[in-house]
Formats: C-alpha cells, structure tokens, sequence
C-alpha cells in the first residue's frame, strides 16, 4: 500500500508541475493532443488535435474554455512534427504544424489568432532568449520598415497535458499572396517569362534531405574567413525545381556577385538592375542592428517575383543577436556582421557595402529610421521592449517554472537595452554619411486611374480588364528608364529609353490584348500577375527605389464602392491632390476617359494576315505598330489614302496598327 500512495503521489505531483503551472493567462493558449498521446517526433509528422483558446475581447484565457466552442479559436485536426537546428536539441522543443480538415489530408486553410487565412504554422520556442523578445521584436521592425516578415502573436502551450511554456505562434514562409507574394510555380515553368519566378531561396545549413543548389565564396582566407555559403532551394521545392529553374535563380545570383563585385551602379545593366535596392537595404539594417550572428550565411532568405528584381528577407532566426550569443561571443555592438571573418556570407554583402551609392542609400535610411519620435530610435525601442515585458511576465514566469531556462530574464531585458544604445551609437559613428543621395530629384509622376476590379463582361474575366494611368503632371517630358513598380503584387519595369510627353499620360494593363479589343486603345505595356481585389499598394519608383508615387487603396468605404466589382474604376480628381487619400479619388462609369474613339480616323488594312506587306486604305498622320506587350515595333507617317507597310522583318504573332486613336490588330504569319 504504501509504495501505491508514493506512486499516486509521483503522479499527482507530476500533473501538477506540468498540466497545472497554467490554469489561465492573458495570453491565446494553445492546447495539442496528439492521437493516442505519442511523442511529437523530428519526423514524420504525426496527427492530432488542437485547440486555441482566445478571448477576442482581450479578457484572460482559462484553460477550462477548452471544450467551449465560444472561445475556441481553433478546433480541429493538425499534423505536427519538432523543427529548427540547433533549438530542437534543447528540451523545449519548437514545432511546425499543418491545420488539416477532418480526412487527415485536406490542407485547412484558416485564420488563426488574428493571421490572415493560411494551412503552414510555427510554434517558436524562443530558444536560447531569456527575454523571450528578441525574435519578435526584430519581425515587428522588419514589418516597420514596409517588408513583410512572419506574423507572430505570444501564447502559451500545453501538449498531451504537458505544459510546454511561452511561444510565439508564427507564419511559416511560404509562397501566399498574404506572406511571400510571389507568382507561383510548377515544373512546366521553363521558358520566358514563367521561369523568372516567382522563387524563394535560402542561404542556410542542409538539414533533412534538402541538397545545396549552389555555394558561393566569402571574403578572406583560412578557417574563418574563407567558408562558402550553402544556398538551397525553399520554393520550389528540391525535389521539385527543374534543372532550368535551378539555372536561371542561379544565375541570377551570380549575375548580384558580378556587378556587386565590380560596384557596377548603371540603372540599365548594373546593381539596380538586378536587385530591389529598399529590401537589400532594410535587410541589413535589421542584421545589423541586432548584429545577428547567424545572418548572411544561415537562415537567410531571399525572394524573386515573376520579372521582377532579387529581394532579401524575409527575415528570420534572431534569437542570437542584440548582444547575446549562446556559443561564443560574436553578437558585438562594434562589428560589421558581414565582414567580422565569422558567418560573412557570400561576398556580394561586404561589396554592396563598399558601393558608394548603395552605402548612401544604407545610411540615409538608417539616419531616417533611428531619428528621435521614430519606431527605431532608442527611447522607441525601449518603450516597445517594455510594452513586450509587460504582455509576457507572468508566462515567463510559468515557463521558468517549467524549464528554469529564464531565471535571468529582467537583467537580460535590461542588458538587452544597454546594448542597443551602444550599437545604435557605433552604427552611427561607422556607417558613413548620406549626403550624396540626400536629395533626390523625382519625376511628377502620378497614379491617375485604378481599375481594380473590373466586372466579368460576357466571356471576358473582369481581371484582364485591369489597369492603372500614370500621368506626366509636368511641363518637360520624363525619362521613365529604370522606373518601376516596387511592390509585390503586379510587376512591371519600364525598359531604356522609355518616356512620357509633358503633361501625358500612359497606362499599364493586365492583358493587353484584351484590353485593346475592349478598349480600343493601345497600352504602353502589360504589367505581370494581377491587382487585389480588395487592397494593394501600389508604388512607383526610381531605380533605386526612392518612391515617386504611392497608392494603397482598400475595397471599403471611405474608398468609393461602385469600383470594388461595380463597373466604375478610380479616377484621380485634380492631380494636384493627395492620391493617398481616399477623398481625393471618384468613381468613374464612362470608358470614354479610357476608350476615345474617333470616326475621321478610320482606316482598314490588308491582307490579314499577312506575312510581307500590308496596305493601309484611308487614315491620315502617324502610325505605329505594337506588339502584345505595348512595345512600339514601328512608326511611321501615312501621307496617302493607299499606303504600303512593309512588315517583312516583324516574327510571326499578333500585332496592333494604330493611327490616331483608332487601333487595329494585324496577325503575321
């Protein structure tokens, strides 16, 4: 009798340290069970349920609400396995999961805690962090300076009646047009322009069975120095990416390496051309600001969208960093993370560093953001930090409970402060000066016109018949070389020797061949993937990604509703307002804005098709020949009510003939 009293006891005691340290808590408490109660493994994945308890209203979370439907979150089936590297050794293990629907197969796409609707989840553990800050406050930061970076929102754990202690529930990057907005891929994306992407890259350790696409050097010599960077591949997948695939993102870094190496700033052919220069630079602002030890080398991550330029981030892994480094001392407050002979990462970072331009534009951002009453000064910093401390404590304390593993948490949050006003003061001191690129001067370009959501008309898809106008708002024609359309979603850059009259206006189109048979009018060009139906920023700008023009409109009131699906489009009403107020934009019914027509322009052609030349009967002035893309072919006058075009050299496809404002198509055989 008396050893089953030591062994009820044992038990008792043993519920009690692990499934009783939390009864209740102001944070979303997350509860697993696992199917017949087996241990979550590194791989395979295993089923099991989950369950969130929130209170939406931001009153506590009791874990009796665990079977009450009204403050459930989530309830249903998941599949889950232990991730990460080095983390996963330690006894608090962090976890990826899958929301399945009840056949254990169908991806669950849902919104969790507030995150838009996704089925791919990460349980972070907040390893080797005794403030349990420093992964989320350098997201939120990323996430500050306009790039996406994981959503992230703090909970508590329990799995099979263990408690597991203070998490943050995250995003797992991926390809979604709520995470990586990208252009999706499959294995039949060879050829132009689907290869361009969209493609998700990582500069990283293998683990698992993922293989290295492709290593490139660092700077330096011998053990330190001298390393090679590991890049593989995450989206597409490894065993999914064609040997074109691989080849051309490949290339595309090697072409980075080449003109970063020869500090080549032609906006045509040079660094610009290649890479989005604002993600670059707010990538290292935030590696090196929390001089994470990790970065350039491992769990760095790159993006590219179809015809778009390479972008860094998002970011990831900062749980060694801001001064603390749980295997050695190399999160110093006086080092470059790219060049302290440690982790430097391929050499194209320390060479877009020694770029005096792209320095200008390292520093001027970095002045911009750190300056007093913005969200990186110090005294911001810190006050953010302490908003984290206050929402955190008490798990922190269960957690330490459970683990022993943040006894030391106060003192590191404050240690954690100290720091950062000494990095920030070095960073300061070291980064270089911004005068070169201080001022810079913009073209009067203004977005004009959004369709948006145009409506389905007959057996044409409302989303070929999207545009957008941009208006020359000046008195002196503009050169658009190197202009272009900064955020994902619709890409689009305007070729060398691109313009726009004074006080003129062209737009960009989703399909341009519909667009000419709907509207009758010849697009300047066609821009890839399509707009939002609900909200998109759309950003114009320079090649180095100083912002010319920036809308960000929303499918809800105050923007007019008659253009969400309606039929209208936005039209601008004076070009001398604020386009980034929803006030300033009207709905507009009438395509004349967008379709003039004109009867004393009307000509015809033949033969159609034809493959050498082509006769063109009435029509007067000046003609132009167009391809699908809106690229101008050829020009030329018609002096004569009978004139012959020779067409001879044009490839065989479709083509659009313009004079005055009258447009027809012409097919080359």
């Amino acid at each position: 009798m008396k050893k089953i009293a030591v062994l009820v006891l044992l038990l008792l005691c043993s519920w009690w340290a692990h499934g009783q340290i939390l009864t209740d808590s102001n944070l979303p408490i997350v509860v697993i069970e696992t199917d017949n109660g087996v241990t979550i493994p590194d791989e395979p994945r295993v089923y099991g349920n989950m369950k969130i308890i929130w209170h939406q209203d931001g009153s506590r979370n009791y874990l009796t609400d665990v079977n009450n439907p009204e403050f459930l979150n989530y309830n249903g089936r998941i599949s889950i396995e232990i991730r990460g590297s080095s983390s996963q050794m330690l006894p608090k293990k962090p976890y990826g999961l899958t929301t399945l629907q009840a056949d254990d197969e169908t991806n669950n796409n849902v919104s969790l805690l507030g995150m838009p609707k996704e089925n791919d989840w990460v349980l972070n553990s907040l390893a080797f962090d005794q403030t349990g800050m420093r992964d989320v406050l350098s997201y939120e930061l990323s996430e500050r300076l306009g790039q996406y970076a994981s959503r992230r929102v703090y909970c508590e754990v329990v799995i099979n009646n263990d408690y597991k202690g203070l998490y943050a529930f995250m995003e797992k990057i991926k390809v979604d047009d709520n995470r990586v907005n990208v252009e999706k891929m499959d294995a039949t994306c060879n050829s132009y322009p689907e290869i361009t992407g969209g493609y998700i890259t990582k500069a990283d350790k293998t683990t698992g069975n993922d293989p290295v696409a492709w290593t490139m050097q660092g700077y330096g010599s011998g053990w330190w120095g001298g390393t090679s960077t590991d890049f593989i591949h995450h989206y597409p997948k490894p065993s999914e990416i064609t040997n074109s695939q691989n080849n051309y993102i490949h290339g595309v870094f090697n072409e980075l390496a080449s003109k970063a190496g020869s500090h080549d700033t032609s906006i045509t052919s040079g660094i610009p051309s290649v890479i989005d220069i604002p993600s670059f630079v707010d990538f290292m602002i935030i590696a090196e600001l929390s001089s994470n030890v990790d970065v350039y080398q491992l769990s760095t991550f790159f993006h590219k969208d179809r015809k778009g330029k390479l972008r860094a981030g998002p970011v990831w892994d900062y749980n060694l960093t801001f001064g603390h480094d749980e295997f050695g001392y190399r999160s110093r407050y006086d080092v470059w993370q790219f060049d302290n002979q440690d982790n430097n990462g391929p050499r194209f970072w320390k060479d877009l560093f020694d770029t005096d331009e792209f320095k200008c534009y390292l520093a001027k951002r970095w002045f911009e953001v750190t300056a007093e009453g913005n969200f990186m000064s110090y005294s911001a910093l810190c006050d953010r930090m302490d908003e984290i401390e206050a929402w955190i404590t008490e798990a922190v304390g269960r957690d330490n409970q459970r683990w022993s593993k943040m006894t030391q948490h106060v003192s590191e949050v404050q240690s954690m402060k100290t720091w950062i006003q000494q990095r920030i003061n070095w960073l300061n001191n070291n980064i270089g000066s911004y005068s070169d690129c201080a001022e810079v001067d913009l073209p009067p370009l203004v977005i004009s016109q959004i369709h948006y959501h145009p409506m389905d008309v007959d057996s044409v898809n409302g989303n070929q018949l999207e545009f957008i106008q941009i208006t020359n708002n000046g008195d002196e024609e503009v050169d658009l070389t190197g202009v272009y359309l900064r955020e994902l979603g619709i890409t689009y850059s305007f070729p060398q020797g691109s313009s726009i009259a004074a006080r003129d206006q062209l737009v960009l189109c989703s399909d341009s061949v519909t667009f000419v048979e709907y509207y009758h009018r010849v697009p300047f060009a066609q821009y890839e993937r399509k707009l939002s139906n609900k909200s998109e920023n759309i950003v114009i700008a320079d090649a180095w990604g100083n912002v010319i023009d920036e809308v960000c409109y929303q499918d809800d009131y105050p923007w007019p509703w008659e253009a969400d699906g309606q039929g209208a489009y936005l039209q601008l009403i004076d070009l001398d307002l604020d386009n980034s107020l929803p006030e300033s934009w009207v709905a507009q019914y009438s395509f004349e804005a967008v379709a003039e027509h004109s009867a004393s322009e009307e000509f015809s052609m033949y033969p159609n098709p034809a493959d050498g030349m082509i006769t063109i009967v009435g029509g007067c002035g000046e003609y132009r020949i167009t391809n699908v893309m809106g690229q101008i072919l050829r020009t030329g006058l018609i002096n004569s009510d009978l004139q012959q075009i020779d067409i001879s050299r044009l490839p065989a496809g479709m083509y659009f003939v313009t004079i005055g404002k009258t447009t027809k198509k012409l097919v080359v055989k």
